[in-house]
């Protein structure tokens, strides 16, 4: 059975870059019927914390991928130091006494050779004896692997095909350090051993790092799992990604608080190196992982498209293209709880949406969603929906509203006209008066007939209306805008003189 895993250590946020391996583990496990592993390796003490393990946590959840787990290496010391003290005893470890200060002599006097800077081997037993070299006193050694003197190490990849490394360009690397902790070449082999894994997705930067752990592999006797090193993803200047230079743009958090649904990012995600068959670009999470497949991840680098110095394009204008298509197009169900949220943290949030106004947030939701980028937009263009505060767009004041100054007059006449023909002090026709019920196809008759007898457009009415209504110059049907903001808001915000001032 496939069994994948995502390790990342918890010393900062998850950035899309990890995002995406972990996106690329779960996706293939799932298409394989597998199990995906999250393991957190904690072992770099002073760079590890809590809310950097949180935020991984938080970031997975968010993007919707579950998980077998977490595991931490920082509660698997006693495994890695038994495994280390079997390789030693098999002779493919040893322990190595040589200082800090022995190490950086011998790397200044290799340079100094033009040589290429690596352990020389001095405590390998056979060494240590020729040399005369006696265990110090008080001195906790590091454990180091017994890298084989000839011969080559070769895998094949399944994005980049067949590698080869000679041995003799590898360095007999540190296994486990003075303190007892695990360094990271093994720590990885044991934790894979143990899980089972079966296929290792990550990032070309750990490309070099696979030979070495590969002749682990063979010292223990254990299978070796398939390797997959994906394509990096790049900034604009096709530079690498970088948490330092480029900041929460790099952040997944960063996308989850600026309004993205998560269908919509790991959408864009999985398009960041991989082509699915098709070339489908809106994917619901099923069709991801029935599509999903090694074999079609590109060898070239991906590019993240932001401008890095101009905040109206702070991500990649796909990336919200896309979101904007999901937030359009994704099951209402499962956007409303987003929107509630999202009106919940600007204070905008009303429990009657849950209750008796129900009905009236659905449809609200359903009729200006097709317009948004971002789930922020529902608490900032969509604002005059649920709260009398809302701005008005200036452009579209002057557009809608100044370019015609009879509209100053006329828009509270209409307002006038729907309490004549809407309001509840003329009775229903059945009651023997002329009450119209407020809904489309008679606040048409209504708009229509009031334009006729101003003598102009209906579009410079309705224009002027909507720049009231909403504070914005474009938007959907107006007559649906009518009926939806409601009768009692509608008369007043015709009325209301704020917008001219």
């Amino acid at each position: 059975m496939v069994r994948t895993r995502f390790a990342p250590s918890p010393t900062g946020y998850l950035h899309i870059g990890g995002a995406r391996t972990a996106l690329f583990c779960w996706a293939y496990a799932k298409q394989q019927g597998g199990t995906f592993i999250l393991r957190i390796e904690d072992t770099d003490r002073e760079r590890s914390t809590l809310e950097s393990e949180q935020a991984i946590l938080d970031s997975m959840a968010w993007l919707g991928l579950d998980y077998e787990g977490p595991y931490f290496q920082m509660k698997r010391l006693t495994r890695y130091r038994e495994v280390a003290q079997q390789l030693i005893g098999q002779g493919h470890a040893y322990y190595d006494y040589a200082s800090k200060e022995e190490l950086e002599i011998l790397r200044e006097q290799q340079s100094a050779r033009g040589e290429k800077p690596r352990y020389d081997g001095r405590w390998r037993p056979e060494n240590a004896q020729r040399l005369g070299l006696s265990k110090p006193e008080g001195v906790t050694p590091v454990v180091r692997f017994r890298s084989p003197d000839d011969g080559v190490v070769t895998f094949d990849d399944l994005v980049k095909g067949p590698i080869t490394v000679a041995n003799a360009e590898l360095d007999d690397l540190v296994l486990v350090r003075s303190d007892g902790i695990p360094t990271y070449n093994f720590g990885v082999v044991v934790d894979d051993i143990d899980m089972n894994i079966t296929h290792v997705i990550r990032g070309q930067d750990h490309l070099t790092n696979t030979h070495k752990q590969v002749l682990i592999y063979q010292a223990l006797g254990a299978p070796v799992p398939q390797f997959a090193h994906l394509p990096l993803i790049l900034a604009p200047n096709k530079g690498k990604l970088s948490k330092r230079k480029h900041g929460e743009v790099v952040s997944l958090t960063t996308y989850r608080d600026r309004g993205f649904v998560p269908a919509a990012f790991r959408n864009f995600l999985a398009l960041l190196g991989w082509s699915p068959p098709e070339a489908r670009e809106i994917m619901s999470r099923d069709e991801l992982v029935e599509a999903f497949s090694l074999e079609a991840i590109g060898r070239a680098n991906a590019v993240f498209n932001f401008q890095e110095n101009d905040p109206r394009h702070w991500t990649d204008d796909k990336a919200l293209w896309m979101n904007a298509e999901h937030i359009r197009t994704m099951p209402l169900a499962e956007l409303l709880p987003m929107v509630k949220e999202e009106l919940r943290s600007a204070k905008l949030w009303r429990e009657e949406y849950d209750d008796d106004e129900r009905e009236w947030f659905e449809k609200a939701v359903e009729l200006i969603r097709h317009r948004f980028f971002t789930l922020k937009d529902f608490s900032s263009q969509g604002r005059a929906y649920f709260s009398e505060d809302y701005d008005f767009d200036p452009a579209a004041i002057e557009k809608n509203l100044k370019k015609f100054p009879d509209l100053k007059t006329w828009l509270p006449e209409l307002a006038e006209r729907f309490e004549k023909e809407f309001g509840e002090e003329n009775p229903p026709a059945d009651a023997g008066g002329s009450n119209l019920t407020y809904n489309e196809p008679n606040i048409e008759i209504v708009v229509k007939a009031f334009t006729e007898e101003k003598g102009t457009k209906l579009g410079v009415i309705m224009n002027g209306a909507r720049t009231l209504l909403t504070g914005v110059a474009v938007g959907p049907s107006m007559l649906s805008v009518f009926e939806t903001i409601g009768l009692e808001r509608t008369i007043m915000r015709l009325k209301s003189q704020v917008a001219w001032n």
